[in-house]
């Protein structure tokens, strides 16, 4: 290796792992009382370990503890002085509260989140705007329960779900609740209370709860979401659309939905039914704004699409089939830090100015993770780390007695 620039002084892992502030994993593991009955295995190698697992993408403990192995000559550069045994692992997955892991994503979030804004979002509107949904992992159902009716063929498996938050700005959860996959959507409306006032939450039907959208009304918290097929309203009055709308502002009205015991109560909504020329199907968007653009309640609306395309990314990249533990605790610090994995090379994509695709870029970690690459140097520039190590070859031996033999096996 020799001085060359192309190479680092740490594997790639430990140039990702740069983000997480030790101090902080520290305190928060004492905030939980993490380290109790602990001798060698803390919160900090516990971390490590199944983020090695995550960027490796490894389905066992077994196969965990064959990587470690394999790299043990490394593991120094992490902070591991010792290979961990399979039985530590499995007990610290079950008794290590996955809080600690949740705490320490939105740390490294909180610290690094502003990095990751776009830039390109100028509309003060798109800057505050939230979008939230669930995605599903399915489980054995002895674990969790799942959601739905039994199949005619076949059992049904359990699952866990994932309630998200992300701000429009980032592309990175922003908060995440996990639940079993039967309890509703609806529940977790409940987190959306904590947004800032003057906060945009987008969310999709199944989240429907008349009462709930009342509450953040008074909050202060604007949201938009689509009107159900089978909700039943009364028309109050209707808003002209101007001439300068956008061409696809079918009708804009405010709307009274009720709610409560005997739908005595009341909740005031703005509807607006809205043409889509690229699906051509309608669309009916209800909103308690009732200042903005109708078109840019729509546009708001179809931003929410940024959020499945998150869940895409994390199931392709960090796909969660196999699990190294056969219970709840386990199964959400193992899904927490996929999520903190995912984080980390987001932080190293927005902070490259060549483009790559994240696929590719969770391919390069897991073929190089243990080794010593200087990852920036490599993304800003692959060719270039090429041409510089033949050009160091070339300065090698320039000076040598037999120029035609370069290279030549002796």
């Amino acid at each position: 290796m020799g001085k060359s620039s192309n190479f680092s002084g740490q594997p790639i892992f430990n140039q990702l792992i740069k983000f997480i502030d030790k101090g902080e994993v520290r305190e928060i593991a004492r905030r939980h009382n993490a380290e109790r009955y602990v001798k060698k295995f803390t919160t900090y190698n516990h971390l490590i370990v199944m983020l090695f697992v995550a960027f490796e993408g490894y389905h066992s403990i077994r196969e965990t503890l064959v990587g470690l192995l394999a790299n043990a000559h490394r593991l120094a550069h992490l902070g591991l002085n010792y290979v961990v045994r399979r039985s530590t692992l499995s007990e610290a997955n079950k008794r290590r509260v996955s809080d600690v892991f949740a705490d320490i994503y939105m740390s490294v979030y909180q610290r690094h989140g502003d990095s990751l804004t776009d830039s390109r979002l100028k509309d003060a509107d798109m800057k505050r705007l939230y979008i939230m949904d669930s995605t599903t992992i399915s489980l054995f159902k002895d674990i969790l329960k799942g959601v739905g009716r039994n199949p005619k063929t076949g059992k049904k498996k359990g699952g866990i779900k994932a309630h998200t938050i992300i701000r429009a700005s980032d592309h990175v959860p922003y908060l995440v609740r996990y639940s079993a996959a039967v309890r509703h959507d609806h529940t977790f409306l409940d987190e959306v209370f904590n947004l800032p006032g003057g906060s945009i939450i987008t969310f999709d039907k199944g989240y429907v709860d008349y009462g709930k959208y009342e509450v953040l009304t008074e909050s202060g918290i604007w949201y938009v979401t689509r009107l159900k097929d089978n909700a039943v309203y009364q028309a109050r009055k209707e808003f002209n659309i101007p001439d300068q709308a956008d061409s696809g502002v079918l009708k804009d009205e405010e709307i009274i939905l009720r709610y409560g015991k005997n739908k005595q109560q009341e909740h005031r909504s703005r509807r607006i039914a809205y043409w889509d020329s690229k699906s051509e199907r309608p669309f009916e968007f209800i909103t308690n704004n009732f200042e903005m653009a109708a078109e840019k309640i729509a546009l708001i609306y179809k931003r929410r699409w940024q959020i499945e395309l998150l869940f895409k990314q994390l199931k392709q990249n960090f796909p969660l089939k196999y699990f190294l533990g056969d219970n709840e605790n386990a199964i959400e610090i193992q899904i927490w830090s996929a999520m903190l994995a995912n984080l980390l090379l987001t932080l190293i994509k927005s902070q490259v100015k060549r483009k790559w695709a994240f696929s590719n870029l969770v391919s390069l970690v897991r073929q190089q993770l243990m080794n010593y690459i200087s990852l920036y140097r490599f993304l800003e520039d692959p060719e270039g780390s090429w041409r510089a190590i033949i050009q160091e070859d070339i300065l090698k031996n320039q000076n040598t007695l037999f120029p035609e033999m370069r290279g030549a096996c002796p």
